[in-house]
């Protein structure tokens, strides 16, 4: 059930977006479903969090070259992306803010699954997750400090922001990583880990819907801001693998680990981040618009990534396979 969860989420996730943006259109009074969706976002984050094994991040600092790419590529490269592409969209805070906290954030989730059907090197990229997770978290107050100044200054309440990142992010964290030590010592504790392993893509989908379905009803507001932001995604979806391979040849990877740095610099974190984007006065609709916009463009580029990006080094793997 999971591995067919999995291989079919891109078109459960559209199928989601559809139901709910007929469902946003058809249904009166829908934007009252706003107040589910910080617990289906916690929910999601629990189930989330699980997937990423926590207890390996010791194991992620043994591929240093690897994990070296992988840093550099997510948290040196795609912050100067993202900050040009940014300054292409029209002259508003809260829009730039939106596709700032989007981009800048690296997938720990989904793209595991994407970069297994890809041919990239998953073990050494699930190993690098929990990493990912902890500097992001750390570095992207950081970029949007820098980046925007007096502006995220006026839209990132500080208040707002660390309850959304406490009750939202840190307490399902700490919850998950209490299942895996669960799981870990008792078979009660795996049994629950099992079944929750099985709902990441449902928690995944019922988030989409609940955010497009309270989205739509008021999208007039919001439409030019998800037009803006449209051709930027564009870009990065474009640009960014190939600054992920580029970077992982200059560290001397192998071809399949090269594609697992690839996989990460394309694949943004846009859930995640979401509810640090609601905790921001006045979000809504610009800045779940925004950012489900930039979960639709992803998901397409990678149904494109899983065609393409196995021919990345194929050249030199043949040629250690001919040796």
């Amino acid at each position: 059930m999971r591995d067919v969860l999995e291989r079919q989420q891109v078109w459960i996730y559209f199928a989601a977006v559809a139901l709910a943006a007929v469902t946003g259109f058809a249904v009166p009074g829908t934007t009252a479903l706003e107040g589910a969706i910080n617990p289906a976002l916690a929910f999601m984050l629990l189930v989330t969090f699980l997937q990423v094994p926590l207890p390996a991040i010791g194991r992620g600092f043994r591929e240093m070259r690897f994990l070296g790419a992988l840093l550099v590529s997510n948290f040196v490269a795609v912050p100067v992306l993202a900050f040009l592409l940014s300054h292409l969209a029209i002259d508003d805070a809260l829009l730039r803010l939106g596709i700032l906290m989007v981009l800048l954030a690296p997938c720990i989730d989904y793209v595991i699954t994407f970069a297994h059907l890809g041919r990239a090197d998953v073990r050494l990229l699930l190993s690098s997750t929990p990493i990912l997770l902890l500097v992001q978290m750390v570095l992207l107050p950081i970029y949007l400090g820098l980046f925007l100044g007096d502006e995220a200054a006026d839209l990132v309440r500080v208040g707002p922001f660390v309850h959304a990142f406490v009750w939202l992010i840190a307490v399902p964290l700490i919850c998950a990583g209490a299942v895996q030590f669960w799981a870990a010592r008792r078979g009660t504790g795996q049994r629950v880990s099992d079944v929750l392993g099985l709902l990441p893509v449902p928690a995944t989908t019922m988030v989409l819907f609940l955010v497009v379905a309270t989205t739509v009803p008021v999208l007039g507001e919001a439409g030019r801001h998800a037009l803006s932001a449209l051709p930027i995604y564009i870009a990065f979806a474009v640009i960014a693998p190939f600054i992920g391979w580029s970077i992982a040849r200059a560290f001397g990877l192998q071809p399949a680990a090269g594609r697992a740095v690839s996989f990460s610099t394309a694949t943004r974190n846009s859930l995640v981040v979401l509810p640090l984007a609601l905790a921001v006065p006045g979000a809504i609709p610009v800045l779940p618009a925004v950012i489900v916009t930039q979960t639709l463009v992803e998901l397409v580029a990678e149904l494109i990534y899983i065609r393409v990006l196995p021919h990345f080094g194929k050249a030199q793997e043949a040629r250690v396979i001919a040796g």
